[in-house]
C-alpha cells in the first residue's frame, strides 16, 4: 500500500493519498483543497485516483474535492446523510475496493451527523471523530455528544490496539498515534457513562 499523509496549514488539516502498489489505483480521503499537491504526488506515484472519499461534509475537509474529481474522473464518496455533492453513497460496514486494497467504512458520527472514519489495513482515518490527543467538538451543527460517545466507546475502541490512528487535523503532539496509546493516554477516552460523557463535552 501507498499511503500519503499530507497536511494543509491552513487550518491544520490532514489529506490522505492511499493507493494500491498493484493496479496503481488510489483515493483521496479529505482532500481539504490541496487539489495541486495530491495531483503531483499521485503523478510521482503513478497512481490514477479513482475515489475522492470525504470523511464528513464540514469544507475545510471537502473544499477542492470538485476539482479533484473533475480533474481526475474520480467519484466523489459520502455517508449518506450528507448534503454535500457524492457519486457514491455509503453507509456503515460498506467497503470501498480501491484495486486490491479494501477500505471499510464505520459510521462515527458526533461532530457532524455524516461522519465516517475508514479502516484500510492497519491504518484508521478517523476524520474529526478522534485526534491525537483529543476528540471532535460537538457544538456545531449535526453536532450531537451522545453520538460521539457511541462512535468513540461502541466502535473506535473496540477495534485493535495496535491499529495507527490518522486524523483529519494536526492537533496533538504527533501527526498520527497507535490506537492502544489513545484508549491509555488520551484524556477523552477516558471510562465514562454516557451521561457523564455529555456533561464531560458540555464542560469542555
Amino acid at each position: 500500500m501507498i499511503f500519503i499523509q499530507v497536511l494543509v496549514e491552513t487550518l491544520k488539516n490532514f489529506a490522505y493519498l492511499v493507493g494500491d502498489e498493484k493496479t496503481r489505483s488510489a483515493a483521496v480521503v479529505d482532500p481539504a483543497g490541496a487539489v495541486d499537491r495530491i495531483l503531483r504526488l499521485a503523478e510521482d506515484h503513478g497512481l490514477k485516483v479513482i475515489y475522492i472519499i470525504n470523511t464528513h461534509s464540514h469544507s475545510d475537509h471537502t473544499s477542492g474535492s470538485q476539482e479533484l474529481a473533475s480533474a481526475t474522473g474520480a467519484k466523489i464518496v459520502m455517508h449518506k446523510k450528507a448534503r454535500a455533492m457524492k457519486h457514491r453513497v455509503v453507509e456503515d460496514g460498506d467497503v470501498i475496493s480501491v484495486g486490491e486494497l479494501k477500505i471499510k467504512v464505520f459510521y462515527t458520527p458526533g461532530h457532524s451527523s455524516d461522519g465516517i472514519s475508514l479502516l484500510v489495513e492497519d491504518k484508521l482515518l478517523t476524520g474529526d471523530t478522534l485526534f491525537v490527543g483529543e476528540c471532535g467538538r460537538t457544538d456545531l451543527p449535526g453536532g450531537s455528544s451522545e453520538e460521539l460517545y457511541d462512535s468513540l466507546f461502541g466502535k473506535l475502541v473496540k477495534l485493535d490496539d495496535e491499529l495507527e490512528v490518522y486524523p483529519g487535523h494536526d492537533y496533538g503532539e504527533r501527526p498520527h498515534s497507535k490506537l492502544g496509546y489513545e484508549k491509555k493516554h488520551n484524556y477523552t477516552l477516558k471510562p465514562r457513562s454516557r451521561d457523564e460523557f455529555i456533561k464531560f463535552m458540555a464542560e469542555d
